[in-house]
């Protein structure tokens, strides 16, 4: 698992790695990917479509930059999007519970965050990033991390997470307390 405190570069190789392994885990249980990104810009998208054969487990990717692009592809709702922001568990979960009724998949992963190196506030620091993993009719879990390093560092994390979240998701493992 990639941690905060962890040097920030994850290289090609790594997040490589990581879609070959959730793509064997899918594919071993028959299950579809869908992916909402707005931060990593379809970073993870392009991860897992790197792997040949991935059709098999990966149905399809959305991304939506902006705040627009969340309610209409997505189906954010207005009311989370203005008392949550964009950057909120509350609006990975609603991402990733759109994207997953919009598909043919029975997973489904959020990503929204501040990539930086502007755009950071107290609150909402850059480095934040909130992301949703959920089991069509089960099993679901948000989780926010704060990163460190510069902007490609901060995405590249965020794809990494997003794929070990996947992971731990498909194995039923508990969300972690941050």
């Amino acid at each position: 698992m990639i941690e905060s405190e962890s040097i920030n570069a994850v290289d090609d190789l790594t997040l490589q790695d990581l879609a070959g392994q959730v793509g064997s885990a899918l594919a071993q249980q028959g299950l579809m990917l869908v992916s909402a990104e707005s931060c990593t810009g379809g970073w993870l998208a392009q991860t897992i479509t790197s792997i040949a054969g991935c059709s098999a487990w990966y149905e399809r990717g959305f991304i939506t930059y902006s705040v627009v692009s969340k309610r209409e592809m997505l189906g954010v709702s207005g009311a989370t999007l203005e008392r949550y922001g964009a950057v909120s568990e509350e609006t990975a979960y609603e991402m990733a519970e759109g994207a997953i009724a919009r598909s043919h998949a029975q997973v489904a992963v959020s990503i929204t965050g501040i990539a930086g190196p502007d755009g950071g506030s107290a609150v909402k620091p850059v480095g934040m990033v909130c992301f949703t993993w959920i089991i069509k009719e089960g099993l679901a879990r948000s989780q926010t991390r704060h990163f460190s390093g510069r902007r490609e560092a901060i995405r590249r994390q965020a794809v990494a997470e997003a794929l070990q979240g996947i992971m731990d998701l498909l194995q039923g493992i508990p969300p972690m307390v941050t």
